[in-house]
């Protein structure tokens, strides 16, 4: 197995001067400019004195610089901690900490809000939008970015390309990235994963979607998150493909202008995406009177869907060869549609623990209503005496899977069976051919609609500390977040109802203040008679979803 890096490397030098990273509608950086940059952050590590496998965070907008900056610290044998910018501050500030991260790049938006003294490991902070030192522990390295930006190089020639690129690499079962799932407990979950984790996916994604120096991709996932880091931003760009940053989740208007712009040979998103573009756009031509008549005739159906086809694709750019969708299921009429116009599109299944990867098949064997094949280097097994025909946990073993949570051994031991395999959380089954089916959860973690994790324990232990609330359980509801809540027992007493409601709207206000904008509570509900418990005194959480 190749490092991602050494083969990120012969893409940079053998497209010095093609465009690599563009923000949309925003300035665009060639191999040698990202090469330079990265140069340039490497000089100031070396005043800064960072180490071998020192943490460097980033929690930022996507942009190029964000992939400039992570680069910088793969490059550098550092390990990178990429932090959801829709944390609040104070959660970037604490996972900062956690992680023992000594830089951290960021926006100054969210700088001004963090509490230095929180981060007494952080040598500096470096603003993403022009690389300027947001906080430096030494006024030295605040000298040393100024005299490096006057002598070195605006850009290296194409004769030094071989200089300065000359990385070396850490070895493939180092530790590469720590990558939060989670950041609102005592014991945040930080998936730790190594170069042959990230190695194993890029490498198949080179093998099994093909991308050429000419290809352009359209990144709008969060890179904070490993579906968009890694398909959206290092495999493509390891394939010699131009990446551009949409910046944050674009409206549909936006989405399809930027579709219509850039031409990207692929589209990897959540289903969401594609059932919005479904409901509002397909479904209502096709469910005319006249349509459904001619849509029943053979023959004509065929060039009906085939219009709808084509005319879609156009939309999308006219060069893709295939949309992936993954994170959250599919709607099985939306699904059943998209094969009926033979639309290019599989749907993939992984988790940040698998870097992600778990399931992918081409979309030309594509099983409807699956979530693809094992990839390469993997061993997917169902935990059930007859994994074709009854559902039992799904569980994962080989390249991708992670060594573990950073600093919290019991989350790892209990994440892993006795022979080592990951238990995913996810149930399903899996038929003859090797087709994943995934039948629900049996974790509490719950999935939004742009697939986001949302982990509900930690939003009930913020509630829970809020005024008349004894008890309580996160679930979702129509696409949305509502907190059931047992009240104290002093107010289960109190007759004054509307009172009370009006208290737990301002805690539900006050909440969602720090919370994520994907897991904000959309109402509060009262248990009047309190929850049903389990002997040992754990909600039966169950009966409420």
């Amino acid at each position: 197995m190749r490092h991602y890096l050494s083969i990120l490397q012969t893409s940079m030098r053998e497209q010095w001067q093609k465009p690599a990273l563009s923000d949309y509608k925003g300035a665009t950086f060639t191999f040698a400019d990202m090469a330079t940059r990265i140069a340039k952050l490497h000089a100031l590590f070396e005043v800064m004195e960072i180490q071998d496998g020192d943490k460097i965070a980033l929690a930022s907008k996507n942009c190029a610089h964000w992939a400039i900056s992570f680069l910088a610290a793969a490059t550098r044998r550092c390990v990178a901690v990429p932090i959801l910018p829709d944390f609040a501050p104070e959660t970037i500030a604490g996972l900062t900490f956690h992680s023992e991260s000594v830089v951290l790049f960021t926006e100054t938006r969210m700088w001004d809000n963090m509490d230095q003294s929180t981060m007494p490991n952080l040598k500096a902070a470096i603003n993403v939008d022009d690389f300027s030192l947001l906080y430096a522990a030494d006024k030295a390295y605040a000298e040393a970015a100024e005299q490096i930006e006057a002598t070195m190089p605006k850009v290296y020639g194409e004769e030094e390309k071989m200089a300065v690129t000359d990385y070396k690499f850490s070895s493939l079962d180092d530790l590469a990235i720590i990558n939060y799932t989670s950041g609102t407990t005592s014991s945040p979950k930080g998936v730790m994963l190594t170069a042959r984790n990230l190695s194993s996916n890029i490498e198949f994604g080179l093998r099994n979607i093909p991308v050429t120096n000419d290809d352009k991709i359209m990144s709008m996932l969060p890179l904070a998150h490993m579906y968009g880091m890694a398909f959206e931003f290092l495999y493509p760009l390891s394939g010699g493909a131009h990446v551009y940053f949409l910046g944050k989740t674009p409206t549909p208007t936006v989405l399809m202008q930027a579709l219509a712009d850039i031409k990207p040979y692929i589209l990897i998103t959540v289903p969401l995406v594609m059932e919005k573009i479904f409901k509002n756009k397909v479904m209502p031509t096709l469910n005319k009177p006249m349509m459904r008549i001619l849509t029943s005739i053979p023959g004509v159906s065929n060039l009906i869907y085939g219009k709808v086809r084509a005319t879609l694709l156009n939309t999308f750019g006219g060069n893709l060869r295939s949309i992936v969708l993954g994170g959250a299921a599919i709607s099985l009429p939306v699904e059943k549609v998209m094969r009926k116009i033979r639309l290019p599109y599989t749907v993939g299944y992984g988790m940040t623990e698998c870097a992600p990867l778990i399931g992918y098949s081409p979309w030309e064997s594509f099983r409807l209503g699956s979530c693809g094949r094992a990839v390469d280097n993997v061993v997917v097994r169902i935990d059930s005496e007859d994994p074709e025909h009854k559902v039992g946990e799904i569980q994962v073993h080989g390249d991708n899977v992670m060594q573990g949570y950073f600093k919290n051994p019991e989350a790892t031991a209990a994440t892993f069976t006795e022979d080592g395999y990951l238990r995913t959380g996810d149930l399903g089954i899996i038929d003859r051919d090797g087709n994943i089916f995934i039948k629900g959860r049996s974790k509490c973690m719950i999935l939004s609609p742009n697939g986001q994790n949302i982990y509900p324990e930690e939003i009930e232990s913020q509630l829970n500390s809020m005024p008349h609330v004894g008890e309580s359980l996160v679930v979702e509801r129509k696409g949305g977040l509502v907190a059931l809540v047992a009240l104290t027992p002093d107010d289960q007493k109190s007759g004054n109802r509307e009172e009370l409601k009006a208290q737990l709207e301002e805690n539900r206000i006050l909440l969602n203040k720090i919370l994520p904008a994907y897991s904000k509570i959309a109402q509060i509900e009262i248990i009047e008679q309190g929850f049903e418990h389990t002997p040992k005194q754990s909600i039966q959480r169950f009966l409420y979803n």
